[in-house]
């Protein structure tokens, strides 16, 4: 038994109520799926068994937290980590200050761009804590082996004690996720049998196993490490006489390279790099060309796609709040045609009829569309596809899952998850019983701003799906027809769905008005 296993193993005899303070979680919808709740967070974090210092450097005798200045310093495979956010950070600046040079830019609140401050990774009074643990064996069609992965979400955390030896703990707009395979393939269980993805699901969904957090067995270690994912809130903007409040974060992916023993700065999944393909005639006939296949085409309908990585970027600006009109905020922007109104601007990647086209060569085929069925479709996709476009719908602020404050008495976050990822939930129980059950999982998935119509029944008139505050679309009624992307987007009894913006078909769910 490893060493990491064995502290799995000891937080399950020492917490023997984790599970029913997991069945008795304030989001019933995660159960099985995510353990979220701050009490039982608490207790692991307080007791060394998930920190990041035993999990990267499992022969460390870390009885101690591991403070940011030590942890950048003294963990050999982080130290690629800090230099890319720096050059991120030097970039940033350098890009708004050539676009707006009468805005200052610096940390605190006396100027117009308030940026993170980069002095607390390498301090000695913060470190980062456990947000939360999110099983994503939904996504094992991108490595059927590793059966999907397991995220541990850190949250950093700003340590001060008074003049008169109070203590208070403060959270920081960053986050840093540990993506972990949810098994290594030449993985075996006592009696020597290889541990299967049905197993790893059904410890999930027993909820509790602690042993089923990060596989059952975590040796050889190296092989169960896959990538290290860090969001920051780089800047924000209050509002001004230039333009309305606004928040930039920045997000960054590190792959863990097992030859060096280092995480190495990677593209962002998806992440296209519109700028790069927009000024580049040939990258962009490629990429046309590549998306609009219609084996591809399926795929980026399903929501399951993987664009080969000479199209994507290294690093992505989720700006929020994006809105509901198409603006250079979003990642695609530009890409579309009749997006922008500079007469200048290049040629779009994709007309609709080149949309249209591919729609219909995909039909021809036999490829049903489940998704994508129109131009707007299939803009929609485009964006919520990427990293930062998934990030700017339904988060909260840039985030997905900052998780419920344990170090507070009175947290200010009380949910520890957006509407995105909650909605999400059902569908990604669904794969784990499919996987549970011996079957082979359905993984597509909806638009972020709407889940499935797998969980609609548990899902009916909440936020997710009818309810107030549910995203919907508007019909037309000059028009005479639907847009076929969106016609199940529709509002519960009684409540009407309402324009939140002036060209958007997208609204939201409201009481009806006379």
């Amino acid at each position: 038994m490893s060493r990491a296993l064995r502290i799995l193993v000891a937080v399950l005899m020492l917490f023997g109520g984790a599970a029913s303070l997991l069945a008795a979680e304030n989001a019933p919808l995660a159960r099985g799926t995510a353990i979220t709740d701050p009490d039982v967070l608490h207790k692991v974090d307080q007791h060394d068994a998930l920190t990041i210092s035993r999990l990267l450097w499992p022969e460390r005798n870390a009885d101690f937290p591991l403070t940011s200045d030590l942890m950048f310093s003294s963990l050999s495979q982080l130290k690629p980590i800090l230099p890319a956010i720096d050059a991120e950070f030097d970039r940033y600046v350098a890009q708004h200050k050539a676009a707006s040079p009468t805005e200052t830019t610096g940390i605190g609140e006396g100027f117009d761009v308030q940026l993170f401050d980069r002095a607390v990774l390498k301090s000695p009074n913060t470190r980062f804590v456990l947000a939360g643990i999110v099983n994503r064996m939904d996504r094992a069609y991108v490595s059927e082996d590793s059966c999907g992965e397991i995220r541990l979400i850190y949250r950093l955390a700003r340590f001060e004690t008074g003049p008169d030896g109070s203590k208070s703990a403060t959270r920081l707009p960053m986050t840093l996720n540990l993506v972990m395979k949810a098994r290594d393939a030449r993985q075996t269980d006592q009696s020597g049998k290889q541990i299967t993805c049905a197993e790893v699901a059904r410890r999930w969904l027993d909820n509790g196993d602690w042993q089923g957090l990060i596989g059952s067995q975590l040796s050889p270690y190296d092989a169960m490490l896959d990538r290290i994912e860090t969001n920051i809130q780089i800047s924000i903007a209050p509002k001004s006489a230039l333009h309305d409040f606004r928040s930039d974060y920045l997000l960054k992916v590190f792959k863990y390279d097992v030859a060096t023993k280092q995480f190495e700065e990677s593209t962002l999944e998806n992440e296209i790099d519109r700028d790069r393909i927009l000024a580049d005639d040939a990258l962009r006939r490629e990429f046309k060309a590549w998306l609009l296949a219609p084996e591809n085409l399926r795929e980026f309908d399903r929501g399951t796609v993987l664009i080969p990585e000479r199209f994507l970027a290294k690093a992505a600006i989720a700006r929020t709040p994006a809105g509901f009109d198409a603006s250079d905020m979003q990642p695609e922007f530009g890409m579309m045609q009749g997006e922008g109104k500079d007469e200048n601007k290049t040629e779009p990647v994709f007309t609709d009829d080149d949309v249209v086209g591919a729609l219909m060569q995909a039909a021809a085929r036999g490829i049903d569309m489940q998704n994508i069925r129109s131009v707007p479709g299939f803009q929609r996709r485009l964006n919520d596809i990427t990293c930062s476009g998934c990030h700017q719908i339904r988060s909260i602020g840039g985030f997905h899952f900052p998780g419920v404050d344990w170090l507070a008495d009175k947290p200010s976050t009380i949910v520890p998850a957006s509407p995105h990822f909650f909605g999400d939930q059902l569908r990604r129980r669904d794969i784990l019983t499919a996987f549970a059950d011996g079957k082979r999982p359905d993984f597509s998935r909806g638009f972020a701003s709407r889940p499935q119509t797998r969980g609609s029944r548990e899902l009916a008139g909440t936020e997710y799906q009818d309810g107030w505050g549910a995203h919907c679309y508007l019909q037309d009624p000059g028009s005479g027809s639907t847009d076929k992307s969106f016609t199940s987007w529709t509002c519960a009894k009684g409540l009407a769905c309402q324009a939140a913006s002036a060209s958007s078909r997208i609204g939201m769910c409201f009481i009806k008005t006379r």
